[in-house]
């Protein structure tokens, strides 16, 4: 019986091993080499510069400003699921503009904030007169939540149909106000669905590049766009390898420190 449960874990050991560590040990191997192929650590000294820096801040920045918005948007819409009809249906019509691809999605954003799209036809309409909504950083940010709601709103939905309805009840007869009993007994105990949910947004939000090429041009500059433009426009694959991997380091720490170490969702 154990051999048969190997056997059938030989396909995801390949596969971890050919799309997952193979290309980490690369980007590794990588970042010690400069454009000429010659060994160095100047690409992570170079990392340290005030340029570096300030893409690593406004990384930080806008990922948490995603983040933030997506837990705002995400929690109320997940509670409010949990307690309507047709949950299901509900659901779908939140999972299916995931699956559409994400550069079509993009440029369909391109097209409503456009200074010919869709809003500002509705500005003029209003008397409001044409405005700059595309490539500011309002548009990076709302695009960027769009996108990243789904993933936000799926582990707490999760975290909130597994809570014991008893425990609210109970609150209430003990005389616990709503906001109260949110406070103390409802938002612990849907922490563990609050935390995957800002891992799922935070995480791939300190990397994005393509939005934040078209919908915000050159407002927004993050680590995500330095590599790109590392390995597309300038060729230096060390320098882009190098900031690809203090990405991986960090992330790496923010699913430690964010992550589920045990029981922790009590009632205080």
């Amino acid at each position: 019986m154990s051999k048969t449960r190997n056997l059938y874990l030989i396909p995801y050991v390949a596969w971890m091993l050919l799309f997952v560590a193979t290309p980490i040990v690369l980007i590794v191997y990588n970042s010690f080499f400069d454009v000429e192929g010659n060994f160095t650590f100047d690409n992570f000294q170079k990392f340290l510069t005030p340029v570096y820096l300030r893409m690593t801040f406004n990384s930080f920045w806008y990922a948490f400003l995603i983040t933030l918005f997506s837990l705002l948007v995400a929690y109320p819409t997940a509670y409010w699921l949990t307690r309507t009809k047709h949950k299901q249906l509900w659901l779908l019509l939140i999972i299916v503009p995931s699956w559409i691809n994400l550069l079509l999605k993009t440029y369909a954003f391109i097209g409503l904030f456009g200074t010919y799209g869709f809003v500002n036809a509705i500005f003029e309409w209003a008397g409001i007169g044409t405005q700059q909504i595309l490539f500011t950083d309002f548009s990076f940010v709302f695009v960027s939540v769009y996108i990243f709601i789904p993933f936000m709103i799926l582990p707490i939905y999760n975290a909130l149909e597994e809570l014991n309805p008893s425990l609210i009840y109970a609150a209430r007869d003990l005389g616990a106000s709503p906001w109260k009993t949110f406070r103390r007994v409802v938002f612990p105990l849907t922490l563990g669905g609050v935390k995957a949910g800002c891992q799922a947004v935070f995480i791939p939000a300190l990397s994005l590049f393509m939005i934040t090429r078209l919908i915000a041009g050159n407002r927004v500059v993050t680590l995500g766009t330095a590599i790109e433009q590392h390995f597309l426009v300038t060729q230096d694959w060390g320098m882009g390898s190098a900031i690809a991997v203090l990405l991986i380091i960090v992330m790496a720490v923010i699913m430690m420190m964010t992550g589920n170490r045990g029981a922790r969702n009590t009632i205080r």
